[in-house]
């Protein structure tokens, strides 16, 4: 797959292809193996659990840690669950799932795509009449894109019982106490922006890192470069993108 754009412009032309390609696949033609979309849904999900499991319950753990050194000297240790739910709904589950899904998943997508082009695996697909974007690409973005938010619900769970957890050892806060503070607390607007954001960041992790692949020199230093580049660029994207966010919401008073 190969632009004759400039560099600044290349990006835009990429998406310009990746949303074609999409709406040529819910017309009913796409062109990729139904095959290598189970591969990819299955990486992107399934396999992701026990790293996502990890980061989001210490993660729920260390905010309900730091809001009860602070709440308990006022008495209120009883909000952690308030704190801990509305910051994973909102903000940390999503941020941190993303970032996860960019080191583990995104990565994997541009090594995989760069060695391919590196074996010249790309140019024998257009010689097959086949493009890469709809047979490479398309899938690792739906199989993202559709992954993320139950990741997302999944992280928000496992980061309510690490704060469950925290609150039961420091305040002697109840499971019972703590999961009604949170089911209080939690609105579906909450859980709404947090659904909306890990859509547009699996989406983002899955075009960055299938780019990266794609535009990668065709050496075996290429794939390190293009691996390196598809996770910060994904990192930063997604700090940008969760910046946005909030000024979005704080402009809606949601």
């Amino acid at each position: 797959m190969q632009f004759t754009a400039l560099l600044p412009v290349r990006p835009v032309a990429f998406l310009g292809q990746v949303l074609l390609s999409a709406a040529a696949g819910l017309g009913g033609k796409a062109r990729f193996r139904v095959k290598d979309l189970g591969r990819v849904t299955a990486d992107a999900s399934a396999r992701a659990v026990p790293i996502v499991t990890i980061v989001n319950l210490l993660v729920g753990a260390i905010l309900a840690f730091v809001g009860a050194v602070q709440l308990v000297k006022f008495g209120a240790g009883i909000y952690v669950a308030d704190l801990v739910a509305i910051a994973e709904a909102r903000e940390m589950a999503a941020i941190i799932t993303a970032v996860v899904m960019a080191g583990r998943t995104g990565a994997a997508f541009a090594a995989e795509i760069a060695t391919m082009q590196a074996n010249e695996e790309v140019d024998a697909l257009e010689v097959l009449g086949l493009d890469a974007v709809d047979f490479l690409v398309l899938p690792r973005v739906t199989a993202l894109l559709f992954m993320m938010p139950l990741l997302f619900i999944y992280g928000c769970a496992t980061s309510l019982i690490g704060g469950m957890l925290v609150s039961a050892g420091m305040l002697d806060v109840s499971a019972a106490a703590y999961m009604d503070r949170t089911f209080e607390a939690l609105t579906y607007t909450h859980l709404l922006l947090g659904l909306t954001k890990s859509f547009v960041f699996g989406a983002l992790i899955g075009m960055v890192g299938c780019y990266c692949g794609l535009y990668a020199k065709r050496n075996a230093a290429g794939v390190g470069e293009a691996t390196t580049s598809a996770v910060v660029t994904s990192i930063v994207g997604i700090i940008v993108l969760d910046a946005v966010f909030a000024v979005c919401a704080n402009a809606l008073d949601i």
